[in-house]
């Protein structure tokens, strides 16, 4: 696995439409959110700079690296920073 839709996936299909390796599908339980499967997606390495997916997707936190982490982090695609109170 390269990369993983979240369950904040709101079924745009800007994803579907731009995977160069046809790794990305509806989810059978869910057709209006959308998986990667993990043996066809190659991260778009040996095409692209940075994963389709992720460049496309208008939703911050809906694709996941290997490690779990946000590639589109929380405030990443809006520029508003969050801050936390203690």
């Amino acid at each position: 696995m390269k990369y993983a839709i979240t369950d904040k996936c709101v079924g745009c299909h800007a994803c579907l439409l731009v995977c160069p390796s046809n790794a990305v599908f509806a989810d059978p339980d869910n057709p209006k959110q959308f998986m990667i499967h993990p043996r066809r997606c190659t991260g778009c390495e040996d095409k692209f700079a940075d994963p389709q997916c992720a460049s496309i997707c208008p939703v911050e936190e809906a694709i996941v690296n290997e490690s779990a982490m946000a590639v589109n982090p929380l405030g990443s695609l809006t520029g508003i920073e969050l801050r936390r109170e203690c």
